[in-house]
Formats: C-alpha cells, sequence, structure tokens
C-alpha cells in the first residue's frame, strides 16, 4: 500500500494579506460562546404595569407565583428586593437576564425613606463585585451590577412627583436611568406630549442626569442615524404592555382591546414601546459600558478614598463630586498617594513572607529526602 501524502497547508489569507481583519469574527465568535449578562432595575408605584411590560419586552413571564397585595397590607408595606435571574436564547445567542424589581416602592402613606432600600441594593453589588475583582480567582466574575433602571412615571399626574424627583436625584450617579411614562393608553397624543415635555423640563430643573443615547458615528449608514435621532427624541418613553394576542386587521398581534379600538403594542404609532426595546437592545452594550466606566469607577474610587473600609448600609450623597476648593484636592491627592504606598508595603510584605514559607518549605523537602537516604547507609 502507498503511503497517503500529508495534506498541504493551504494559506487562508489572499495573498498579500497578513489576516488580522479576522480578529473581530473572532471575538464574535468567543462573545457568542461566552454569552452575554445584564442586569435591569425596574422601579415605579404599584399598577403601573411594570411586570406586564418586562414580560412584553422580553416575551418570557418572569412572574409566575406573584401574589398581589390587598389594599390593607400596601399601608404597611415595605420596599422589597426581587431578582429574577432568565436565561433566554435567540438565534444561538444567549443572554442571562437578571430583572430586579421593587414591589412596595411607593405604595405606603410615609414614603419618606422607601428607596433606601434600593440604594443600599445597588452599592452592594458594586460591593460585591469589587471584591471578587480583587480576589485570587476573577475568571468566572458574575456581574450583578444594576447596568440599566426604567424609572416608571405615573400618566395620572402633572409630571413628576417629590419622590420621582428624590429618588433620582439619590440614584443618577449609581445607575443609567431611562424614564418611561407607564399606561400610555390612558393619554391622548396631546397630553402624552405635553407630559413628556414637561418630564423632561423638570429633570433639567432639579439637574437630574438620565442615560443619554450617544450620537451615531459619521462613517454609520443614514438609517442609523435616524434611527439614533428618533430614539433621542422619544425620550421619555411613553409605553403600552400587553401579552394577550388580539386579532386585528385579519392578524394576530399583542394589543389592548377597548370598545372603540386596539391599542397595538408593537405599533409605533400607538406608542414607544418598540423605541424603548430597540434602545435596550441596540444600546446594551453602552448601558454596561457606562456602568464600568463611570458609576462603578466612581464607586471604586470612592472606596479608595475611604482607605478600603466598607461603604455605610446606604448612601445618599453622589459619588463625583466638584470640589472647588484647591486644598481639599490636594490633601485628596497625598490621602491617595499614602494609601496606595501603605498597599505597596503591605503587598511586599506578603511576598517577603511567601517566599521565607517557600524557602522554609524545601528545606524541610531536602531534610526529609536525607532522613529516607539516610538507611541504605546501614549494612
Amino acid at each position: 500500500m502507498s503511503k497517503q501524502q500529508p495534506t498541504q497547508f493551504i494559506n487562508p489569507e489572499t495573498p498579500g494579506y497578513v489576516g488580522f481583519a479576522n480578529l473581530p469574527n473572532q471575538v464574535h465568535r468567543k462573545s457568542v460562546k461566552k454569552g452575554f449578562e445584564f442586569t435591569l432595575m425596574v422601579v415605579g408605584e404599584s399598577g403601573l404595569g411594570k411586570s406586564t411590560l418586562i414580560n412584553s419586552l422580553f416575551l418570557t413571564d418572569l412572574y409566575p407565583e406573584r401574589v398581589i397585595p390587598g389594599a390593607a397590607e400596601k399601608i404597611e408595606r415595605t420596599v422589597q428586593i426581587e431578582a429574577s435571574t432568565v436565561e433566554i436564547e435567540e438565534r444561538g445567542v444567549k443572554l442571562r437576564l437578571t430583572v430586579v424589581d421593587t414591589p412596595g416602592y411607593g405604595d405606603a402613606i410615609n414614603c419618606r425613606d422607601c428607596f433606601k432600600t434600593i440604594i443600599s441594593y445597588v452599592d452592594e453589588q458594586f460591593e460585591r463585585y469589587l471584591h471578587d475583582e480583587s480576589g485570587l480567582n476573577r475568571r468566572h466574575i458574575v456581574d450583578n451590577r444594576v447596568h440599566c433602571c426604567f424609572y416608571f412615571v405615573s400618566p395620572f399626574g402633572h409630571g413628576l412627583k417629590p419622590l420621582d424627583v428624590a429618588f433620582m436625584k439619590a440614584i443618577h450617579n449609581k445607575v443609567n436611568i431611562v424614564p418611561v411614562i407607564a399606561k400610555a393608553d390612558t393619554l391622548t397624543l396631546k397630553e402624552r406630549e405635553r407630559l413628556k415635555k414637561r418630564i423632561l423640563d423638570e429633570i433639567e430643573e432639579h439637574n437630574i442626569k438620565i442615560y443619554h443615547l450617544p450620537d451615531a458615528e459619521s462613517d454609520e449608514d443614514e438609517d442609523f442615524k435616524e434611527q439614533t435621532r428618533l430614539l433621542k427624541a422619544s425620550i421619555p418613553f411613553s409605553v403600552v404592555g400587553s401579552n394577550q394576542l388580539i386579532e386585528a386587521k385579519g392578524k394576530k398581534v399583542r394589543g389592548r382591546l377597548y370598545p372603540w379600538g386596539v391599542v397595538e403594542v408593537e405599533n409605533p404609532e400607538h406608542n414607544d414601546f418598540l423605541k424603548l426595546r430597540t434602545m435596550l437592545i441596540t444600546h446594551m452594550q453602552d448601558l454596561q459600558e457606562v456602568t464600568q466606566d463611570l458609576h462603578y469607577e466612581n464607586f471604586r474610587s470612592e472606596r479608595l478614598k475611604r482607605g478600603g473600609r466598607s461603604l455605610p448600609q446606604v448612601t445618599l450623597t453622589p459619588l463625583v463630586h466638584v470640589v472647588s476648593s484647591k486644598s481639599k484636592v490636594e490633601n485628596e491627592d497625598m490621602n491617595k498617594d499614602q494609601i496606595l504606598l501603605e498597599k505597596e508595603a503591605e503587598l511586599r510584605r506578603m511576598q517577603e513572607m511567601i517566599a521565607r514559607m517557600q524557602a522554609q518549605m524545601q528545606l524541610q523537602m531536602q531534610g526529609g529526602d536525607g532522613d529516607s537516604g539516610a538507611p541504605g547507609h546501614h549494612v
């Protein structure tokens, strides 16, 4: 039998090219294999359709066993944190979605401190991530930091309530806030536009920082630029949620049936549901990057300034401070340098201790080898 000739290696690239243009494909394959993580928080008063909207957004039932409390229970109810995680797969891409709900928010008669639990939860996730990132095994860090907060505004008022303003001011330096007008089908188109303008004016008046969509790059196609412009113009998003399938114009759609007609959830002429979902999906990576580069870095620098001590359970002060006094800035810089020097000295001490332990172990092993070999010399 004749020996089989080895297969000749063929250059996968066109002659004249090195091939590093293929790197994005490698990143894409790795990302798809690893999957994606995203944490969305929903905050707003009860009865605004938060759960229905989330189920509509992701075509899943995140709250199958939820029990709605009665009016008497709501009066004394405290704010709770309920995190529901679901694995969603679409066309081979896996998303680990965590939705953090806040039942009880705004239900009690006295709502003055009702959002402290929420702020404490956000800080705890930062603290946990910082702890995991500083540990020895950093390969499988689970990112439970809150990347986006849908804040639901009631359509029945005339803008933002004092509680809305207080909450958003307390959390805007920790989370990307996206304001949402709930139950938009209770408003006419003119009322909707008037309420949107009023909310934006009040947000600007109170210096509240909401999430701003990044501008489209100059090399993007015109359709994407137009989409970005429309999304920016739609903030705050006025939405309708529904999981019911209704027949309209000979086809089945998700919507709400009224005596005067059907409100279609995914019809951009009826509400901003489709725009909200498009914003969330197309800017999910940017929401994560802003969380990492801005909010988490603010938290991390604050922890370093505190000398590594844990943050208090709840903090209402913004993490970004503008210090006008030059002496204060200099003192802070000196404190940071001192903390870094102390940490470097501590690392050196640990390295020296490990080196001494290794030397002792080697001596013990050599001594053990000598002992085990001694009986061989006796006859």
